[in-house]
């Protein structure tokens, strides 16, 4: 067998495991392994690859989102709503409707929100149990550029991106460039 020279040196990026040593993790991701690779459904394959994801790539999702997101889904009573992130609580939606939810992890508040509604909160190992094959549900994301830190991203003049700054105030940030008695405005 011969050496690939135009391809050489060239890693490749994606991830093949998770690089976290967390053990609950690793025994999911032993399972959907077998999972992808004995069933043909790419549902599998997607959870799978999701596992191996930094936190970052792993957003939370929130309770609200979720209802907004599975609203126009027909008959979501009898589907499971799945996300392997976080499911966060958000005390701006008043009313919670009977979800089933499979997800990494649940914060307390959401939880509780959710099982009090009359809902179902599940793990991903007893998502594989009950829907092996993906079949009845619905995979959702949090969103990826929400945090602080991309506010940040590309600073520059004429960007409208956000500066680090200690605070808000009147002599933080407002002087030239920012008005027409200062030099110039922006």
């Amino acid at each position: 067998m011969g050496i690939d020279l135009k391809n050489h040196h060239v890693k490749k990026s994606q991830r093949t495991a998770p690089k976290s040593e967390d053990p609950y993790l690793l025994l999911l991701v032993k399972l959907y392994r077998f999972l992808a690779r004995r069933t043909d459904f790419n549902f599998n394959k997607v959870i799978l690859h999701r596992l191996f994801l930094s936190k970052i790539n792993r957003p939370p999702i929130s309770l609200s989102r979720i209802v907004r997101e599975t609203s126009a889904t027909p008959d979501l009573d009898s589907k499971i709503i799945v996300t392997v992130s976080t499911v966060t609580d958000d005390v701006r939606l008043i009313e919670v409707p009977k979800l089933t939810v499979a997800a990494l992890r649940f914060t307390r508040a959401a939880k509780d929100r959710i099982l009090k509604a009359g809902g179902e909160t599940l793990t991903l190992d007893q998502l594989a149990l009950r829907a092996p094959t993906g079949s009845n549900t619905v995979l959702l994301r949090g969103k990826k550029n929400t945090r602080e830190a991309v506010k940040h991203f590309g600073m520059g003049p004429h960007k409208h991106k956000k500066p680090y700054t200690i605070s808000k105030g009147r002599k933080f940030e407002r002087a030239r460039g920012r008005r027409k008695s200062r030099g110039f405005k922006v």
